[in-house]
């Protein structure tokens, strides 16, 4: 394919719908091959919608089936679905931009890939190999290209595009539209903002892109201060590796993505279906536990350090869940229908050392109860039926009520929850507190929880596991159990009505294990449904990772056994704070291999606003790692009195058809005001972390508090903005910072 300068007319139903600013872009020499070629997209896309629909249609009309058959069905109509989802969702702004190759290649670059019917590549999947040229070009490195060529789309017409040359070739330049004044990454960051992320995928920066690409070994983390597209480079990194790693791809590892709170991960929700990828889980570290959706925020430092450390996670719930793990020291006389069998301390302790290590205890409680039976089976006669004796065995008040004792069933909850209400217990779990720090983790409501409680929470989950599933699981098995025994009476039956059996009829296959095995099939013991965020993941992503203690390290940590992370974050913004690098703090956690990639360019905020923000964090921290505004809107900083919130806010609505205010600090901010509600936050410092807004307006900055903690949470607010920042404080406070 190649670029031609003749000039076609543009049809009425051109692709380009150029404001009149930018006639000369509107040129046919100029965008005629782009009209062809998104022509022969348009016309290919409508196929293959047409075509996967027809086939997920087929695909769910035949048949299920059973076990791999069934299984594959159901990933074919994943992919099919999915696939639809995302063609129908853009249309013809699938296409990105396009290359020029040195030799004169011309590739388009998509969401995702693309083939004409005649097997022409009309779309090269923007995760590929073959299109990060169009991310990694820059003049110093053009990777083999002469030209790039970006697009803005607008309800599916492209309203604008950048050309940039990287070759000194008039032939080549005359083939392409001026260079703007700014790039077009800087450009598009000028626009308004949105409720939800905005699409960049089309202006993904080359630093940032080399980030996405990068392998999947070990912890990469990307330290960068505000504005420099950290939760940029998260999402698309998920998505690319999804795509392009073989540990992820196929649902056979899986990718988690944990964000700092709900209005992050509402703020994001568009953008991976928007890169083509809807098999990412998102979350907080709240949803990680059913007691997140209640927990609070702990509002004691101390008890907040005390259950932050790794060993409270680790020793302490080991000790916990061991104390009910005890087997009998006196013998115990068991009487079934047929015989008396006595279990000694030996053979309690047999049975209690079967689980494999790391067993959950109310998983590991069924083994060591078969074990139980199966001792006592050991010791009957052959005649005895298997099925009988279990039923004789659960049903041994005496026996149960040992085993009862000695392992009991445990609740997570519970078992925590004991911990801050009864401190001999706590003592003994942890006996390196010492006897006043036992009393300040006691608390008179056990299952009053915050978020210090979480990671113990889920440490104790994982290390109990889930009664609810072992209680339900037991009623299977016993079900399953009575099944079989109906099963083998009528084999037995029909092997009894059988006559003439020649020893190689059905007879001999009824006798035979593996059609036993096969008519068991159907009846075997379905597992509860694993809990989606449990694990384990090929590679977990944490944006705002800075704010994580020890404790909530190893959640993740847990879920995540290849250690292959994605750490995104800024040490300046760490609101208790971060002392060391990022790898000294990641090695202390035990992670094995780390690796750190730096965002130092802010595309974000504007200069006029870093001014300002700057000295309040040097203040605090004088080597935090402040980036560069490259972008410039010529508003200043204005201030003014708590009074006058309700008008800033009214006059910035009038003035702005489009676009988003937040409000942060004014707790009693009234969310109503306004004919454009919807368009109008109020949040505190730390809900706003992650996200971005036109106006922000900052109530009463130094009541935010002292030291590290308040000057964070003030730059954190400042650096929200990325058009006009309002600094508003009380008559009674100073003018601000």
């Amino acid at each position: 394919m190649s670029l031609s300068p003749a000039a076609t007319p543009r049809s009425p139903e051109s692709v380009f719908d150029l404001p009149p600013r930018l006639t000369a872009k509107a040129d046919p020499a100029l965008i005629a091959d782009d009209e062809h070629h998104l022509s022969s997209i348009a016309a290919t896309l409508a196929e293959a919608i047409d075509d996967a629909s027809a086939r997920l249609a087929d695909v769910r009309r035949a048949e299920g089936g059973g076990g791999r058959r069934a299984l594959d069905r159901d990933l074919e109509i994943h992919h099919l679905a999915s696939r639809i989802r995302t063609l129908r969702r853009f249309g013809l702004d699938l296409c990105l931009g396009r290359t020029v190759g040195v030799d004169g290649s011309v590739l388009y670059i998509g969401r995702v890939g693309l083939t004409a019917p005649d097997g022409t590549t009309l779309l090269v999947d923007w995760r590929t190999p073959l299109a990060g040229p169009f991310f990694s070009a820059t003049l110093r490195d053009p990777a083999g290209l002469a030209s790039r060529r970006r697009y803005r789309w607008s309800r599916g017409r492209i309203v604008d595009y950048w050309d940039e040359v990287f070759v000194d070739d008039a032939a080549v330049s005359a083939r392409h539209a001026a260079l703007d004044d700014q790039s077009a990454f800087i450009a598009d960051l000028g626009s308004v903002r949105t409720p939800r992320m905005r699409d960049v995928l089309g202006t993904i920066a080359a630093d940032q892109d080399a980030i996405i690409r990068a392998g999947s070994r070990g912890a990469l983390v990307v330290d960068g201060g505000p504005g420099t597209g950290k939760t940029v480079v998260a999402l698309h990194r998920a998505a690319y590796l999804v795509y392009a790693d073989p540990r992820l791809g196929g649902n056979r590892g899986g990718l988690l993505v944990v964000g700092p709170h709900r209005p992050y991960l509402a703020y994001v929700a568009d953008v991976l279906p928007g890169l083509g990828e809807d098999s990412v889980q998102t979350c907080t570290l709240a949803d990680l536990v059913p007691e997140g959706a209640t927990a609070t925020t702990e509002r004691d430092p101390e008890v907040s350090a005390l259950k932050s450390s790794a060993r409270m996670v680790g020793e302490a719930v080991e000790t916990a869940v061991r104390f009910y793990e005890q087997p009998p020291a006196t013998p115990l006389v068991v009487e079934t229908p047929w015989t008396e069998v006595t279990l000694t301390p030996d053979d309690w302790a047999e049975a209690f050392g079967v689980p494999e290590p790391g067993t959950p205890h109310n998983d590991a409680r069924e083994e060591v109860w078969e074990e139980l039976v199966s001792l006592i089976a050991s010791r009957h006669d052959d005649e005895v039926p298997f099925g009988a004796l279990r039923r004789a065995l659960a049903a041994d008040r005496e026996l149960t009520t040992a085993f009862g004792r000695a392992w009991p069933l445990l609740d997570p909850a519970e078992i925590v929850g004991d911990l801050w209400s009864v401190p001999a217990y706590l003592r003994l779990c942890a006996p390196w507190l010492t006897p006043r720090e036992v009393r300040t983790l006691q608390r008179e409501v056990p299952d009053a929880w915050t978020d210090a409680d979480l990671p113990i929470l889920d440490a104790a989950r994982r290390r109990i596991g889930d009664p609810d599933a072992a209680r339900k699981r037991r009623r299977s098995q016993a079900a399953a159990e009575a099944d079989r025994e109906q099963m083998d009476q009528v084999i037995d039956d029909l092997i009894a009505a059988e006559v003439h059996d020649d020893g190689e009829g059905l007879m001999t296959m009824l006798r035979g294990e593996d059609l036993r095995n096969t008519l068991d099939d159907g009846l075997a013991v379905r597992s509860a449904d694993p809990d989606r965020l449990a694990g384990p993941f090929a590679h977990i992503v944490v944006d705002e990772a800075q704010e994580l203690t020890d404790a909530q390290w190893q959640m993740l940590l847990s879920r995540c056994p290849s250690q292959s992370f994605t750490v995104v974050g800024d040490r300046a913004q760490a609101r208790h704070g971060f002392t060391g690098s990022w790898a000294q703090r990641l090695q202390r956690i035990r992670f094995r291999e780390v690796r750190t990639a730096g965002l130092t360019i802010n595309y974000r905020t504007p200069q006029e606003i870093m001014t300002v923000a700057e000295p309040v964090i040097r203040a605090a921290l004088p080597d935090a790692n402040v980036p560069t505004s490259v972008r410039s809107t010529g508003i200043p900083v204005r201030h003014g009195d708590r009074a006058d919130l309700d008008r800033v806010v009214d006059e910035w609505l009038a003035d702005h058809d489009e676009g988003t205010v937040c409000v942060i600090g004014a707790g009693e901010f009234d969310p109503t005001l306004g004919a454009r509600v919807d368009r109008v936050r109020s949040l505190t410092p730390t809900l706003a972390k992650g996200l971005e807004f036109d106006l922000v307006v900052l109530v009463d900055p130094e009541s935010f508090g002292d030291g590290v903690e308040g000057a964070v949470d003030r730059y954190v607010a400042m650096t929200r903005a990325t058009q006009e920042l309002v600094i508003l404080v009380s008559s009674h406070r100073p003018a601000g910072r």
